[in-house]
């Protein structure tokens, strides 16, 4: 008798389990879908998970093993390769879009979607800054901003500055032993980037700018909590200082602009207090600085982990090397005499190496995600995406599409020769009028740094087993501990 009380007392804390589960894992269906009525039934497959936390722990789990993309394989292998799938993700019930066809829509249909990002980021970065903007307002501030950023004169001015920084880099990591190369690489590019926009502003300016935005930037990913010891609330306090600091930079160049004598520059800074639209209407301060915020946020993070991988993925792959190398040297030779220093001519042709970014730029997949968010209801395949979801235009899966990239796991930039990806199905700069605006000058500084690295430097990752992190990109756990020496013999 006693036994079977015992197991009815086990049957009956089994269901009562059952029953709390059930309810707990159908809450957010219960908040967020009843309200859409019978229209619920056009709603992609999938879940919105637990209260709450929604998918983040599927997410989290899947980003921290070895193979990230078991998060979005869960999905195909439940509901088929469909492309869009219902989630709760960052807070907000979402839909993840994951082909080229499904992406391609999100990205370029500007009335059906907004950007969508969370609202730390829009708060951090600046609501003047394009990553919040209205479609007009964003068409406009990037016709202004074009020419000052990704212009022929623009970058041909730039490469001196890059050129400079990157052998000054190179030369002295080689006479340091083992550094973090990763690390080392975001303080080139950060020390570049912020050449371009303030190119005669003093070192302990920028030195001050450069320890606001890195406690900025770690507020951007940060849970959205503003109390004092969160990193958050260090990031709204560093986005203070940060702007105070530039409006005192743009303020004085104004006021040099009402002295004729005194000397002009040719940073970008200046560029967007020139620049004026066909009305004649300029760039106001507060315009002025969340571009160049924003700029801070994406123009060096992306630029220093493509250095990385590629500098990585080139030391695993020796024929991708020599032939990469070769194209260098083969550009060096022709040359004429007295020229010193890279072209932007010179840095078109180099079709190889281009191939190579490519590859590492799908490869690595440094863009997780793009955020986005339905202004009205929209059907999608078929489904139904409810006004006010955010969507999830997840790039990875783009990336790693065998039917788009075959055995995408393999490093390969032969796979380029002759292959022009149509819409959507290479998007490591985004798609549509929201293409990242700084990606011609991203890829420059990619190249003008492999230019020189292979030419006359060479790479001990002195811990290729080490473990490699994805979030909030790919690296490698210790920053990707090596050794840099230079050639017996250097070419320029």
């Amino acid at each position: 008798m006693e036994v079977s009380w015992a197991v009815a007392a086990v049957a009956a804390a089994a269901a009562v389990f059952a029953a709390v589960k059930w309810a707990a894992k159908s809450l957010n269906e219960w908040i967020y879908e009843a309200k859409l009525g019978d229209r619920r039934m056009a709603l992609p497959p999938g879940d919105l998970g637990w209260p709450i936390i929604g998918n983040m722990l599927g997410f989290l789990r899947a980003f921290k093993s070895k193979n990230p993309e078991t998060f979005i394989d869960s999905y195909v292998s439940r509901f088929g390769k469909i492309g869009v799938y219902k989630v709760h993700l960052f807070g907000n019930p979402s839909v993840v879009v994951t082909t080229p066809e499904t992406c391609r829509k999100v990205l370029t249909d500007d009335e059906a979607f907004q950007p969508g990002w969370p609202r730390a980021a829009i708060e951090l970065i600046g609501k003047k800054s394009f990553i919040e903007m209205p479609v007009e307002e964003h068409k406009r501030l990037r016709r202004l901003t074009s020419a000052p950023v990704n212009g022929f004169e623009a970058l041909s001015n730039y490469i001196p500055y890059i050129e400079e920084n990157v052998l000054k880099s190179l030369d002295k990591w080689s006479n340091m032993g083992p550094i973090e190369f990763l690390t080392q690489l975001r303080k080139l590019t950060f020390t570049i980037i912020m050449y371009i926009f303030l190119s005669a502003e003093s070192e302990s300016v920028m030195e001050a700018l450069e320890k606001e935005y890195t406690r900025l930037n770690y507020g951007v990913r940060a849970l959205r909590i503003n109390i004092p010891g969160f990193a958050y609330h260090r990031a709204l306090k560093a986005r203070k200082n940060l702007v105070a600091a530039l409006q005192a930079i743009v303020t004085d160049r104004r006021k040099r602009r009402l002295d004729k004598w005194a000397p002009m520059r040719k940073d970008m800074m200046d560029a967007l207090i020139d620049v004026e639209d066909e009305n004649g209407r300029k760039l106001t301060d507060e315009e002025i600085i969340d571009i160049l915020v924003m700029y801070l946020n994406a123009g060096h993070e992306s630029s220093g982990h493509t250095m990385m991988w590629a500098t990585i993925l080139l030391n695993q792959h020796p024929k991708v090397l020599k032939k990469a190398k070769a194209e260098q040297e083969e550009i060096v030779r022709r040359r004429p005499p007295g020229q010193k220093g890279l072209t932007l001519k010179e840095c078109r042709e180099m079709e190889y190496l281009s191939k190579v970014v490519d590859e590492t730029l799908r490869y690595v997949s440094f863009s997780l995600v793009v955020f986005r968010e339905a202004q009205m209801d929209v059907n999608l395949n078929g489904y139904l995406i409810p006004k006010g979801w955010k969507v999830l235009a997840w790039f990875r899966s783009i990336h790693y599409d065998s039917e788009v990239y075959p055995d995408p796991k393999k490093f390969d930039p032969s796979r380029w020769d002759g292959f022009i990806p149509k819409a959507g199905e290479f998007l490591p700069f985004g798609a549509g009028s929201r293409l990242c605006p700084g990606n011609d000058l991203a890829k420059l500084e990619i190249c003008i740094f492999i230019h020189y690295f292979l030419l006359n430097y060479k790479l001990e990752w002195l811990t290729p087993d080490c473990p490699i992190l994805y979030l909030p990109h790919s690296r490698p756990k210790d920053n990707c501990l090596a050794k840099i020496s230079k050639n017996s013999s250097t070419v320029v």
